[in-house]
């Protein structure tokens, strides 16, 4: 496919209600829209870097400049094969992979509408319903963060993921756990601890938990695996897993038993097959975390979820999650046995609320 041209929508999404972590809280989220035109369609990728680099170094700012002065010079005019074909255009340039997965989920988009094919089939995902979680930021006190569980409950949520910090931790989940014993429960600690105040969390081995998400440092692999050594619970590694060759030293070195695969994290959806296919070998579970998307890096999410290794629920809940409006026509919504539908249409299948885009857009660069 002849890539005819590239737009870049800078957006800034308020949330619908405020969400915090241990690195911050925040009420809106900042992401690019990736717009390419191609074989007289039109293909929409979602970059996830956010305007603050707390979850990671990429933000917004800097994925702008690379997109404009790196990425699309590679591929504009140029014939492009597929999304593996782009991944060796740009293999030259190093790190930026939040950027690289905005335009490599808009190729995919492309290549599905060409091909007449939803991105699900294109990936050699099976299901039609994905199991999702929701994810639920720390709240003013434990009371406070029980209610907010039991409402996501009550809409139907069947796992449910507390974020937890020094202070805010083994307190929090008891609590969780003794208002819902039989709940689907795991924590995330997004790099909060070191590997000496890790200790702490050992009590958490006593609440059945299905994981404990990255609580090291968000470049480590070394001390998760010391650390996995002294835990029955499972240690999940989100931040620390960036590329494929991440996964497979992770697994060599036991620094983990499970793994949050995210696409827009990892340099694309070609990207995170390559660690499903990986991890599926090895018999080591994967699931879809979640970066707060639009419903374009939603759809994006539930596609590679249906592949067989997503196991466990992801982080990708319904439309009205985050936000009041969202930017697509598409509304996803939880089914009653807490999964999302994967889209069917060619491509991503979803189609852009042009009203709601020109709200939200901050910037634009045409290419």
């Amino acid at each position: 496919m002849k890539i005819e041209g590239v737009t870049l929508h800078h957006l800034r999404m308020e949330l619908q209600s405020p969400f915090e972590t241990s690195f911050g809280c925040i009420q809106s989220r900042d992401c690019i829209l990736v717009e390419i035109k191609a074989e007289g369609l039109t293909g929409w990728g979602e970059c996830v870097a956010d305007f603050y680099p707390g979850y990671s170094h990429e933000i917004s700012g800097t994925a702008w400049y690379i997109l404009e002065n790196f990425l699309i010079p590679a591929i504009l005019g140029q014939k492009v094969k597929d999304a593996h074909d782009f991944q060796e255009r740009v293999g030259h340039i190093r790190g930026h992979l939040m950027a690289k997965a905005g335009i490599e989920m808009a190729l995919w988009d492309l290549q599905g509408k060409i091909k007449a094919k939803p991105v699900r089939e294109l990936l050699g995902g099976s299901r039609r319903r994905v199991a999702v979680g929701v994810s639920v930021g720390l709240q003013e006190s434990p009371s406070a963060l029980t209610h907010t569980v039991e409402r996501y409950l009550t809409k139907g949520y069947s796992r449910v993921k507390i974020k937890i910090k020094p202070g805010r931790d083994v307190g929090d989940a008891r609590v969780v756990r003794r208002a819902f014993p039989n709940l689907r429960l795991q924590v995330d600690a997004n790099s909060a601890y070191t590997l000496e105040t890790a200790a702490a969390l050992l009590p958490l081995d006593e609440l059945g938990l299905l994981l404990i998400e990255q609580p090291l440092a968000e470049d480590d692999l070394w001390d998760h695996s010391k650390l996995q050594k002294i835990f029955k619970t499972p240690l999940c590694l989100d931040e620390s897993i960036t590329s494929p060759r991440h996964a497979r030293q992770a697994l060599e070195m036991n620094a983990r038993q499970i793994i949050n695969i995210k696409p827009g994290r990892v340099g694309g959806l070609s990207q995170g097959v390559k660690i499903h296919d990986f991890c599926h070998a090895k018999n080591v579970p994967v699931w879809c975390g979640g970066m707060l998307e639009t419903g374009v890096g939603r759809a994006a999410n539930l596609a590679i979820a249906s592949l067989p290794n997503f196991t466990l629920p992801g982080d990708i809940s319904a439309t009205d999650r985050y936000y009041t409006q969202d930017i697509t026509h598409e509304e996803f919504t939880l089914n009653a046995d807490s999964t999302i539908d994967v889209p069917t249409s060619p491509g991503l299948g979803i189609s852009i609320n042009l009203e709601a885009l020109q709200r939200a857009r901050l910037d634009v660069s045409r290419h």
